[in-house]
């Protein structure tokens, strides 16, 4: 009873960010979605995660270990990985979280502006049942800007839980 909307992005280099992500579904629904729409997305986490034999698996479905340890940031080591990759898709979650929060993370915009990529916006609509791509957004380097153009995007896209999605305006603290 879903339907999927969009078209994959003809380009071969982006972040792509999922919001609202207020659902464990979220994951396996996005990794449905990549296999719909032809696309090796990736995503990271924590180094300490592919440790032992879940490792290899979480990396056949798109997981990239980060040194959360090192003292180079997150965000360097998303740039660095676009820069030696020539096809290289990144799927996260703004929120950073599936409860509700007051502000999204700016990581995501900082790893595109760093990359010289776009953002693709990616949805799930539990409300009306529609998941899919939307547009691309080339970061401008005024983030407020970008920002608003993405919060219209989102103002009507429902989460599974709509009580724990967090507001569309970014933490300027990080």
């Amino acid at each position: 009873g879903w339907e999927i909307r969009g078209t994959t992005p003809p380009i071969s280099k982006y972040v792509a960010i999922l919001a609202h992500h207020t659902s464990l579904w979220d994951g396996p629904l996005l990794i449905a979605m990549s296999f719909y729409f032809q696309i090796p997305a990736y995503w990271i986490a924590k180094d300490s995660l592919f440790r032992g034999p879940i490792g290899p698996l979480l990396r056949r479905f798109g997981g990239v270990p980060i040194n959360r340890s090192s003292s180079q940031n997150i965000v360097e080591q998303v740039i660095q990985i676009f820069e030696k990759n020539d096809e290289f898709v990144l799927a996260l979650a703004p929120e950073g979280t599936r409860e509700a929060t007051k502000c999204w993370k700016t990581g995501f915009y900082h790893m595109a502006q760093g990359a010289k990529v776009p953002i693709a916006m990616v949805y799930i609509d539990y409300e009306k049942k529609i998941c899919g791509m939307g547009p691309l957004i080339d970061p401008t380097g005024d983030m407020m800007a970008d920002l608003k153009e993405i919060a219209v995007f989102y103002e009507d896209v429902k989460g599974k839980h709509p009580s724990r999605q967090g507001t569309v305006v970014l933490d300027t603290s990080e």
